[in-house]
């Protein structure tokens, strides 16, 4: 399992933009192919391709991951396939301009939604690029006039969830990429990929599903499953591991001004004021957004403590591990048995007075035994004053105890050898 190296801001942004990018290729291109092929039948032909095609290029992306990576990568896909799938059934009951809007609303549900769940300050600066991107959006999708169309409320309030699970969806691959375990970003992105191709081609077998009907069609999906969606969506999930979920979203939600710049560029629409309006808000946004210099160095002063402690907590299980492996369990495992324990030596004897090794250790065979050492550092601490017989009244105390030790030795040898040192 590969963790994202962080953090790198700059990459990110970049990686970002790329995504707000092919993203926003993928409206007109749809808005075309929509014509000629069901819109729930070009959703599940797009995702399926786009992992397919990931899982061709890694086919060994998904081995070893833990159940707990399974089930992210499950619930990010059903979190962003819903959105998708309610996205487009309200879209037959919505104008295409407040359709744009409602979902582009995501960019305002992201630094909500991080105040209520996590409790997390979002710096000023980044509330304010969200509050020129929201305009931006009203500017690309409102200022153009909704026309005479009526829409329904309940298709509003549809489409409204879906930005909000899209917002979630940004969220918690930021939470995602912060985990000591490591982040697999392309493993994750195979597996939700799949989940959105399962929920939506549920939604499209319901009347079958129609392949496109000529090269050019196919072409269009190509671009559609690959670039847009396989690429973008492995963009999405390296950027997010270098910039935080709000600036992540306000980069992400300038896709009109791509699209904007592809309609004039590819399809020869004309420039009018709410194009205009609408970029320089959204590069406003943009500037806004981009991590400063020293928020992306306090970020990496973090983020590197975190792999140093991550690092060490690796260590430190892999050691338990190895220690507990390696630990032999007895064969014949100690019991405890109730009452006082009777430990009996072999040197022991009845009458402890008559053992001729009373008075010697049992190791050495002539030295003092620790009853015998004991009496005489007493004898030594009594010595000083009290007076010795013979010579001992007129010499140092050391000289005392060794005149005291000497007498005692010559009344004893009849009795017993005592040896003060060991026999050579």
């Amino acid at each position: 399992m590969a963790a994202v190296p962080a953090p790198r801001p700059l990459l990110g942004a970049v990686l970002l933009l790329f995504v707000s990018a092919a993203w926003g290729s993928a409206f007109p291109l749809m808005k075309d192919l929509i014509d000629r092929l069901p819109v729930d039948d070009l959703l599940a032909e797009r995702y399926t391709i786009a992992a397919l095609t990931l899982l061709l290029i890694r086919p060994r992306c998904l081995r070893g991951l833990s159940r707990k990576a399974w089930l992210n990568g499950a619930v990010l896909g059903v979190m962003f396939g819903v959105g998708q799938s309610a996205q487009a059934v309200a879209l037959d009951s919505l104008p295409s301009a407040v359709s744009g809007f409602a979902v582009g609303c995501s960019v305002m549900f992201t630094p909500i939604l991080t105040l209520v769940l996590f409790r997390a300050k979002v710096p000023t600066r980044i509330w304010a690029g969200v509050l020129l991107a929201l305009a931006g959006m009203a500017s690309f999708t409102l200022l153009d006039g909704v026309g005479e169309h009526s829409f329904s409320l309940v298709a509003l309030v549809v489409t409204l969830g879906a930005a909000a699970l899209y917002s979630g969806h940004t969220l918690m691959l930021a939470q995602l990429s912060k985990r000591p375990g490591g982040f697999p970003a392309y493993a994750l992105t195979v597996i939700q990929l799949f989940t959105i191709g399962l929920l939506t081609g549920g939604v499209a077998v319901r009347d079958g599903l129609q392949a496109p009907a000529s090269l050019p069609d196919w072409t269009i999906l190509a671009h559609l499953s690959v670039v847009s969606c396989a690429l973008g969506f492995l963009a999405r999930s390296y950027g997010q591991a270098h910039v935080p979920a709000v600036p992540s979203q306000v980069l992400m939600s300038s896709q009109p001004l791509w699209v904007a710049a592809i309609a004039v560029i590819g399809f020869q629409e004309e420039i009018g004021w709410s194009m205009v309006v609408g970029g320089v808000l959204m590069a406003g946004a943009m500037l806004l957004a981009l991590p400063s210099r020293t928020a992306a160095l306090g970020t990496a002063r973090v983020t590197a403590r975190d792999r140093e402690r991550r690092d060490l907590l690796a260590v430190a299980g892999r050691a338990a591990k190895v220690l507990a492996d390696a630990r032999v369990k007895r064969a014949d495992p100690l019991r405890l048995h109730r009452g006082q324990a009777h430990y009996v030596a072999k040197s022991a004897c009845a009458d402890t007075d008559t053992c001729p090794w009373h008075t010697r250790s049992l190791k050495g065979g002539a030295e003092p035994s620790l009853e015998r050492l004991i009496e005489r550092a007493t004898h030594i601490v009594r010595a000083k004053n009290t007076p010795g017989p013979g010579c001992c009244q007129s010499v140092t105390l050391l000289g005392r105890c060794l005149c005291d030790l000497m007498e005692d030795s010559q009344r004893t040898r009849g009795a017993s050898r005592g040896r003060w040192f060991r026999s050579q």
